[in-house]
């Protein structure tokens, strides 16, 4: 079965770190492109960054300097490390292709080939 699946969710304090990661499986991540999002209860989806098939990254200005996107492709995996967590970074974390390239960060809509479960993330003291 072809999907995507996150891990690596947890509670950290503020301030701490986190990776999440982005595993394939039944397909290669080589050629594909991988937006990250997360959501809030109540609110609307919200695009956090995307790498493309080349490696080029995009950020959201809200996590710029503090999320770093990394690829594995001999793992399929992509990485999201996640410094310097504050409590507004309390989300489900999902990832999602549709494609080998990124259109910016944004997150693009339900319109994803492949998409996640989700992970949980949550910044708390």
């Amino acid at each position: 079965q072809e999907q995507l699946v996150e891990s690596g969710g947890g509670l950290v304090h503020p301030g701490g770190s986190l990776r999440i990661s982005c595993a394939s499986s039944g397909f290669t991540l080589e050629h594909y492109a991988i937006y990250w999002s997360r959501q809030v209860p109540g609110k609307e989806r919200e695009g956090v960054s995307c790498i493309g098939s080349n490696g080029r990254t995009y950020y959201s200005d809200s996590v710029k300097g503090r999320f770093a996107l990394s690829r594995d492709n001999a793992k399929s995996t992509v990485y999201l490390q996640m410094d310097r967590l504050k409590p507004e970074d309390t989300a489900v974390y999902y990832c999602g292709t549709d494609g080998p390239d990124c259109s910016g960060y944004a997150y693009p809509g339900p319109i994803f080939d492949y998409e996640g479960q989700g992970t949980q993330v949550i910044v708390s003291s």
